[in-house]
């Protein structure tokens, strides 16, 4: 869990997390808990199938790709973006572009809609097919991440901006501390570079060492070298987020070996 998340109580009416996936979200149990998840009721039921029918049902159905999740995320994107910016702008008046850029970047980051979708326990409404349970599709980060940006997308086509709007500002201002966060340390990759520039060093290479997992939950180690000395390794589900642990844990050994503090 990621640190920034407000540790508050949960509400009984929050739908649980678990590890199960209805193969049909066709009733109505199905659909009240869709229901509390987004705090109203659906008025239209075709779009919230969509936003959360993963593509591994097309070879057991009649449905297209574009009838998935997938084109619905594109469209969740940029009303997210546009919501966290209006957000954002409001919450912190004080502040410069910069500051504002950097922290709408870590509030739509791919980790932050996953951690997102769990709380909100949207893997327990992710429609996959037969042939793919139990393969963890449904705890994927990524696939977690464009199911919540594919929600919103259904909520603003349904129900317009304005209730998307109201959505996504009760889920971040329950789950999300914004000034906790606005002051965390997100680009390591960045802030290595800076150190290794100030000591005339050459700039830090990253390497990806080992690959495992399935193809839709790989995970990455990646270690990374200054001058031709390894000084950290890191995982994750992206090869850029590995870097980013790598670089996080090379600052510490880069730190010490310089006489700097944390």
């Amino acid at each position: 869990m990621l640190r920034w998340l407000r540790k508050l109580s949960k509400p009984s009416q929050k739908p649980s997390i678990d590890n199960t996936v209805n193969e049909s979200r066709d009733t109505n149990k199905d659909w009240e808990r869709l229901s509390e998840i987004l705090g109203f009721s659906i008025t239209d039921k075709k779009q919230y199938e969509r936003a959360l029918r993963h593509r591994s049902i097309i070879d057991e159905s009649q449905y297209e790709v574009h009838e998935t999740y997938e084109r619905l995320e594109f469209l969740g994107d940029s009303v997210l973006d546009l919501i966290i910016t209006e957000l954002v702008f409001l919450e912190f008046p004080g502040e410069d572009e910069g500051f504002l850029t950097k922290l709408r970047a870590k509030l739509v980051k791919k980790d932050t809609l996953a951690e997102l979708a769990i709380e909100l326990g949207l893997n327990s409404v992710l429609q996959i097919g037969e042939r793919a349970q139990g393969q963890g599709i449904e705890l994927s980060r990524s696939i977690l991440s464009d199911i919540f940006e594919s929600l919103i997308a259904a909520i603003y086509l349904t129900e317009g901006y304005s209730k998307a709007y109201q959505f996504v500002e009760r889920v971040y201002r329950h789950h999300v501390d914004f000034k906790q966060i606005s002051k965390r340390i997100d680009n390591y990759k960045s802030l290595l570079m800076e150190m290794t520039q100030a000591e005339r060093m050459s700039l830090p290479s990253y390497r990806v060492v080992e690959e495992s997992g399935p193809g839709h939950d790989k995970t990455f180690e990646v270690a990374v070298s200054i001058e031709g000395r390894d000084f950290g390794r890191g995982t994750g589900k992206s090869k850029k987020q590995a870097e980013q642990d790598a670089a996080k844990q090379a600052i510490k050994r880069f730190r010490q070996e310089i006489g700097q503090k944390d």
